[in-house]
C-alpha cells in the first residue's frame, strides 16, 4: 500500500531544522489536495445520485475506523448548524463505537460482523446514502458496511487512498484520493486524512447545493442560533430581498427565523404563503423566488 511505504526524501526529517520540516510537511499537504483534481467527475456523479435519494427523505451515513471514522463524524456533525440538516438524518458507524472517537479500540476495524449488525440496527435502506472511508482501502469494517448497505438498497460511496482496493470496489461510487507515501511513514492522519476531509467537504457541500440549501453562495438554510448568526441572517435577507436592515429583521422574525421564508416575506408574501411556495419548490429558495417573477 502506497500509504504505508517510506518516502526516502524524508528519511532524515527528524534531523532537519524545524522550519524546513514544517515546509516539507506543508508541501505534502498541498500535494494531497492536488491528488483530488482527477476525482471531480466521480464526486459530481456521487453527489447527484445522493441528492436524488435524499430528496426522498433518506439519511447520510458515514462508516469508518480510527482517523477515517473521526473525519466522517466531523463532516457530518457540521451539516446541522451549517445547513440545518436534521440530526436525525445522520448516521455514524464507527468501528468500536462512540468510545473510538477519543480512544483507539484495538481490533475493532477487523470486525465485519459489527458493521453488518450496525447496518441492520440503523435500518439503512434504499433512501439512504452511506459513505465508507478507509485510507488503506482494505479495512474489513468499512468494506462490510458498504456491502451490507448496498445489499439493503442504499446508495454507497467508497473513499480510499490506495488504488484498486476493496473499499473502492464495494461502493457504487468510488473516490480515490491517491496521496501516496506519508512524510511520517504510515501516519495517514496527515496526507491521507487531509484528502479525506476535503473529499467529504466537497461531497457533503455539493449535496447541499443540489438540495437547494444554498442560494447565491449563501447558507440560507443555516440555524440562526446566536446573536452573531442572527446578524448574518439579517444581512442575507436584506441582500437577497433587496431591503434595508429593519425590514429584513422584521421579516426574519415573522418567518420564524427561517432565512428562506424571511426572504419571501420581505418580498411581500405572508409567512404561510412563503412556506407553501418553498414546500412546492422542494425547499429551493431560487425556485420559490422564480414563482414571484
Amino acid at each position: 500500500m502506497s500509504t504505508e511505504t517510506t518516502d526516502p526524501r524524508y528519511r532524515e526529517i527528524d534531523r532537519w531544522p524545524t522550519e524546513t520540516a514544517v515546509e516539507a510537511m506543508l508541501e505534502a499537504q498541498l500535494a494531497a489536495i492536488a491528488a483530488l483534481k482527477s476525482q471531480t467527475a466521480p464526486m459530481a456523479a456521487a453527489i447527484n445520485a445522493a441528492a436524488e435519494r435524499l430528496r426522498r427523505g433518506g439519511r447520510i451515513a458515514y462508516a469508518g475506523a480510527g482517523t477515517s471514522g473521526r473525519i466522517g463524524v466531523q463532516d457530518g456533525v457540521e451539516l446541522t448548524p451549517t445547513f440545518n440538516w436534521p440530526f436525525e438524518r445522520l448516521v455514524f458507524l464507527i468501528a468500536g463505537g462512540p468510545a473510538a472517537l477519543t480512544r483507539t479500540q484495538e481490533g475493532a476495524e477487523d470486525s465485519r460482523e459489527a458493521a453488518e449488525q450496525a447496518i441492520v440496527a440503523e435500518e439503512i435502506g434504499p433512501d439512504d446514502v452511506l459513505i465508507g472511508i478507509a485510507a488503506s482501502g482494505r479495512t474489513p469494517y468499512v468494506i462490510a458496511a458498504l456491502e451490507a448497505a448496498r445489499g439493503a438498497g442504499a446508495l454507497t460511496i467508497g473513499v480510499a487512498n490506495n488504488p484498486d482496493t476493496p473499499v473502492l470496489r464495494a461502493g457504487e461510487h468510488a473516490i480515490l484520493a491517491d496521496t501516496g507515501s506519508e512524510v511520517v511513514a504510515g501516519s495517514t492522519r496527515m496526507k491521507a486524512g487531509t484528502a479525506q476531509k476535503v473529499t467529504l467537504n466537497l461531497i457533503s457541500t455539493g449535496i447541499m447545493l443540489r438540495l437547494g440549501l444554498v442560494h447565491h453562495g449563501l447558507m440560507v438554510n443555516m440555524q440562526v442560533s446566536n446573536a452573531k448568526l442572527r446578524q448574518r441572517a439579517i444581512r442575507m435577507v436584506g441582500t437577497l430581498a433587496e431591503v434595508e436592515a429593519g425590514p429584513a429583521e422584521a421579516a426574519l422574525d415573522a418567518g420564524g427565523r427561517d432565512i428562506k421564508t424571511a426572504v419571501l416575506v420581505a418580498r411581500g408574501l405572508n409567512p404561510d404563503d412563503a412556506r407553501a411556495r418553498l414546500t412546492a419548490a422542494q425547499g429551493s429558495l431560487g425556485a420559490a423566488l422564480d414563482t414571484l417573477a
